[in-house]
This record gives C-alpha cells, structure tokens and sequence, in this order.
C-alpha cells in the first residue's frame, strides 16, 4: 500500500476506483453509459471535487490557517509560509477555477433559464461563486504572492519583511473573511438548486 504514503499516488487511485466501481455499478444496474445524463454527471462530479477541495480550503485559512501564522514569530514564519503557502494557494486557485468553470457548465445544461425555484437558486449561488472566484485571483493571489516573496527574501537576507506587507495581508484577509462569508449562501442555494423545485 505505498500509494497510501504519495498524495497525487491516492489521488490517481481514487479516480481509478471510480472508474472500476462506476463500470460494475453500471454492469449491475444495467444504465447504458451513453446516456445524456452521463455528461451531466462527470460535470456535477467534477464541480464537487473541486469545490470541496476551495472551500474545504476556505475553510482551513479562515479557521485554523490566520491564527496559527499569527503564532508565529518572524522566523518561524519565514520556515512556514514560503514552504505551505504556494502549495495550499496553487491547489485553491485552480480548485476555484475548476469549480466555477464546471458550475457555469452545470448552469447551462441544468438550469439554462431562470423559470423555476431550483434555477434561480442555481444562478444566485453561481453569482456568489463567480465573486469568490474574483476575489481569490484578483486579490487574495496576488498578496498572497507578494507576502510569500517578501517572507522568503527575509528568511533568506536576516531583514525585516516590508512595511507594506501588513496592507497585502490585510487585503488578503479581508478578501478571504468574505468569501467564507459569502461561501455560506453559496452553498445553500447550490442544494437549493437540486432539492428546491
């Protein structure tokens, strides 16, 4: 079970699980696979994955993430942030994408038009998603960055982080506190979106 010990390994093994499982599920209930509704399904699976791994995410910054860096003494943090922080921010910022780009696809073949409860749900929790996704690529990647870069040169050169760096983490923060603000009726209007007709 070495797999076990590499996370893309598991990760890989996941997605072939799904794929033996999906195969027997279909050989026992004898759905034919290329039914229209397999399209939608690889979608909805996708936009799940993806927005389970930005919003469990999200969640880890805002809960755990800002008060424990905020522990931290300057040269802990120059260990810490260079080494976590573009890792967790490479596989938010394409969770977000991924998840939006899968959700506007989920919108236009489920709920093309706003004439019932469960499409207007949808379309207001897309609304919700697409200024979260703002938010992460518009502002808080790019303090991020800066923030990582200064960390990294302080760690590396024994000087102190630049002033300016409390106002990109500021930002950042802010940007971050209102997409987990806004992640709460985000969420409720995607299941909305299913079980509301």
């Amino acid at each position: 079970m070495k797999f076990l010990e590499n996370s893309n390994q598991t990760m890989i093994a996941g997605f072939v699980l799904t794929a033996v499982l999906a195969v027997g599920w279909l050989a026992a209930s004898g759905v034919e696979p290329t039914h229209d509704s397999w399209i939608e399904q690889v979608v909805r699976w996708v936009h799940y994955l993806a927005g389970i791994t930005w919003i469990g995410l999200l969640y880890f910054f805002n809960l755990i993430n800002a008060g424990f860096l905020k522990s931290l003494d300057a040269s802990q943090k120059g260990v810490v942030v260079p080494r976590l922080m573009p890792v967790a921010l490479n596989w938010f910022r394409h969770g977000a994408t991924v998840t939006v780009l899968a959700g506007i696809a989920l919108i236009v073949m489920v709920h093309p038009s706003l004439s019932g409860t469960g499409d207007k749900a949808a379309w207001l929790g897309g609304l919700l998603g697409l200024i979260m996704m703002g938010n992460v690529h518009g502002i808080i990647w790019p303090n991020q960055k800066k923030i990582i870069a200064a960390t990294a040169e302080s760690a590396a050169s024994g000087k102190p982080t630049p002033p300016e760096m409390a106002d990109w983490a500021k930002k950042a923060l802010y940007a971050s506190r209102i997409n987990f603000l806004l992640s709460i009726p985000m969420l409720f209007f995607m299941g909305a979106a299913s079980h509301l007709k």
